[in-house]
């Protein structure tokens, strides 16, 4: 592995505890709206490091707790970019990549790079 793909998953890792911290700006009722849209494949996560809208949800709790958790998550990786040198979409998607993916689990949905939505 390259000395620039270290620091860049390193990045990412300060990131997960940038993100962490950017998570309060969830509330735990966002929190579970999520996490039951995620059970019921409504959301997913995203190759770019953010939640997605699977499914044509009119539910504006859904829609309002991807959005407040998409916005931190836009900071966290804006905050570990700069630290990295890079862009905040590397960041995103190393986050994808090293932290988020293996979390899915299975039944859940997320969506790939190549931008189709595929099933654990």
């Amino acid at each position: 592995m390259s000395l620039r793909k270290m620091f860049v998953l390193g990045a990412a890792v300060v990131a997960l505890g940038v993100a962490a911290g950017a998570s309060f700006a969830q509330t735990p009722a966002q929190k579970a709206t999520i996490d039951a849209a995620k059970a019921q494949g409504v959301v997913g996560e995203q190759a770019d490091g953010y939640l997605g809208i699977r499914t044509s949800a009119s539910d504006p709790a859904v829609q309002d707790a991807v959005t407040t958790t998409n916005a931190a998550r836009a900071r966290a990786y804006a905050a570990s970019a700069a630290q990295a040198g890079t862009t905040p979409g590397v960041a995103g998607a190393r986050m994808f990549e090293s932290q988020l993916l293996p979390r899915i689990t299975s039944g859940q949905w997320y969506r790939n790079a190549a931008g189709q939505w595929v099933q654990r």
